[in-house]
């Protein structure tokens, strides 16, 4: 007994510590998850059925989260599952790369083995404000669909085209065009074309429901490249530094929306946002599209399809959208210099060691890529036409041709660049906002200071550029600690 007096006090002073030092969930794990997982993982999103916005949805799910993050198994939503990003990191940089540093990844496994504690909730990270309609600014035009699509609670995935008309009667330049979907919950990812007016109008009359199905292709023999789309988690990049695209005058617009799995009936009412470039364009955006409507994928086999596209002129790429079906099983796209040059030159553009039809996206160097005249540009996609695929349609496995079906595939890779100009490779293609830059003047000073200061207070208000340049901590919200950053920079 006398031991035990002498033991508790110090137990009780190790408890104390181990609290005060332990990871806990409010300082250590809320901001990682807020801030990678929360934009689909909470109700009335992709991912709501499994919220992630609080300390008991993460601690009920902690298990779960640490497979998905950290699992080395193969599986359909590539190694690790999430946050979902298919491109090989280490082959090349990519504009807005989604993933989680190896650092919050063993903090959070070692949440979980001192017990998930919660810590004090008064130091949790802010939720983020996430915007309920556009990510990029206000629209110059908004096209919504016509009426309600009802999605069907059968749990299998469904594509649907819908046509819009611009009502544009001259070449329109635009430098973004974005989904905003109508139901997060349900639709999964979408993408854009344009095509001449009417070309669609037969699909859409035999088809009793409104718009008409489609899977692979659009329908109309003639259309654009992709244009824009939608896919949960990011963001569509917006041209800066004078570029635009284009779209004929009078064309419609068609949009593939994919409708994920669902347990429940559900509508959806989507629209498109068009932020026009005002004025002409300095460099209109053109593409080129590497593509084999020839190949034959036999049945038990795993076969690689090859392409390959000599580069005339000097051209500066700014994104790319390499497109399988579910035989699909890996991409790989990069460029070589002629054989003639003394040093063999390769530039890496994209690899997809594991595809997966479900996130497939537009991607974009973070940089332009300038590919020289005379280089080629090879692209390699493999696809896996066995029973050892879980995503092949045919049960056994059938031969599979080009086609816009379910079970036929494709090899598709659509490739936009502008004419080379000397320093094109030093033009970034994000944001080109200055974090930090309140007042919008170009430069960082005590007079941002000041701004953002009365906005906290509540004198002013901000527009969506502001509040995302303000963000000097990018933890969604703003408060003093952006007050305290900004003062620091400025310093520095």
């Amino acid at each position: 007994m006398n031991i035990l007096k002498k033991i508790f006090p110090s137990l009780l002073i190790f408890s104390q510590f181990y609290f005060l030092f332990a990871v806990n969930y409010s300082e250590d794990i809320s901001s990682i998850i807020y801030n990678n997982c929360s934009s689909c993982h909470r109700p009335g999103e992709i991912g709501s059925f499994l919220p992630l916005t609080n300390y008991q949805e993460v601690y009920s799910n902690r298990d779960w989260i640490a497979y998905a993050i950290s699992s080395e198994d193969n599986s359909r939503h590539g190694n690790p599952i999430m946050p979902p990003w298919p491109p090989d990191m280490d082959y090349s940089t990519l504009l807005n790369e989604r993933y989680l540093e190896q650092d919050d990844i063993d903090i959070f496994m070692e949440w979980i083995i001192q017990g998930g504690i919660q810590g004090d909730p008064s130091n949790e990270a802010s939720f983020p404000e996430f915007p309920d309609d556009s990510q990029i600014g206000t629209p110059d035009i908004i096209l919504e669909m016509e009426e309600d699509f009802q999605v069907e609670g059968n749990f299998e995935d469904s594509f649907r085209c819908f046509v819009f008309e611009t009502g544009y009667t001259e070449e329109m330049y635009f430098t973004a065009m974005e989904v905003r979907p109508g139901n997060n919950q349900a639709v999964h990812h979408a993408v854009i074309v344009a095509a001449p007016p009417g070309s669609a109008d037969n699909l859409e009359d035999i088809d009793d429901e409104y718009g008409y199905d489609c899977f692979g292709g659009f329908g109309p023999i003639t259309t654009t490249d992709l244009l824009g789309g939608f896919a949960p988690g990011t963001s569509p990049i917006k041209w800066g530094n004078g570029l635009a695209q284009s779209i004929p005058a009078g064309w419609d617009i068609i949009v593939q929306m994919h409708y994920a799995p669902v347990n429940e009936d559900m509508q959806d009412r989507s629209k498109v946002n068009i932020f026009l470039y005002e004025g002409e364009p300095e460099r209109v955006i053109e593409s080129f599209t590497m593509i084999d409507p020839t190949f034959i994928l036999p049945p038990n086999q795993i076969t690689e399809v090859y392409n390959s596209l000599y580069v005339s002129t000097d051209v500066s790429v700014v994104s790319f959208f390499p497109h399988s079906h579910l035989i699909g099983k890996s991409w790989e796209v990069y460029a070589t210099s002629p054989p003639i040059f003394a040093e063999n030159d390769t530039i890496p553009i994209i690899r997809i060691n594991e595809w997966d039809f479900d996130w497939q996206n537009f991607y974009y160097p973070e940089y332009m890529l300038h590919i020289p005249e005379g280089y080629t540009i090879h692209a390699h996609a493999v696809y896996d036409n066995t029973s050892n695929n879980p995503d092949n349609p045919n049960d056994p496995p059938q031969y599979v041709f080009w086609g816009d079906g379910t079970t036929d595939e494709m090899f598709f890779l659509p490739i936009s660049y502008v004419p080379y100009q000397d320093g094109d490779e030093n033009i970034y293609l994000g944001s080109d906002m200055l974090f930090g830059d309140v007042n919008l003047d170009g430069s960082v000073d005590v007079l941002d200071v000041v701004v953002l200061v009365n906005y906290i207070l509540g004198n002013i208000s901000f527009d969506e550029n502001q509040i995302i340049i303000s963000d000097t901590n990018q933890d969604g919200s703003l408060d003093v600690m952006d007050i305290v950053i900004l003062v620091g920079s400025i310093l520095d």
